[in-house]
């Protein structure tokens, strides 16, 4: 895909709210054809600017109560120690996202645990002794002002 021009924009705002718009509920929205919104998301799906699809769940509703950021450095700075740290953050359910850094911490996770003693579990019993870790820093997150975030398409 070359460009993204207005009528994408649209499309990708509307889907980013909510993606179990029908094309033709798109179509309204983004003032074209339902044909050719169909064309149009194929084509930024293929493209791989929309990765894929999927339901927001409250966490709180299903004994996730615990937001909690940890940062991670790393004991040695080698392609398959960051390697090995990177298949850790795979295989833990219970990370949400993943960013390498730059500055104190070589990594910072956003993890989801039910109480205190599943994060004590997570630092403790998988990242700590994890070959790949030097030490680890968390800070609980108190309340949520804003989630998920949606892409501010008007200025991309």
């Amino acid at each position: 895909m070359s460009q993204i021009d207005a009528f994408d924009r649209r499309l990708l705002a509307a889907l980013q709210e909510d993606a179990s718009l029908t094309n033709g509920a798109l179509a309204e929205r983004v003032g074209l054809s339902a044909s050719q919104v169909s064309r149009r998301r194929q084509a930024l799906e293929s493209a791989g600017i929309v990765r894929g699809y999927r339901a927001l769940i409250d966490p709180e509703a299903i004994g996730l109560s615990v937001t909690v950021f940890i940062h991670v450095a790393l004991n040695t700075h080698s392609r398959d120690n960051a390697r090995r740290f990177r298949d850790l953050v795979k295989l833990t359910p219970s990370v949400l996202e993943a960013h390498a850094l730059t500055g104190e911490a070589d990594y910072m996770l956003k993890v989801a645990v039910g109480d205190l003693k599943e994060l004590a579990r997570l630092v403790n019993e998988v990242l700590l002794p994890h070959e790949s870790v030097a030490r680890v820093r968390s800070e609980i997150a108190l309340e949520t002002l804003k989630e998920p975030g949606l892409l501010p398409l008007a200025n991309a």
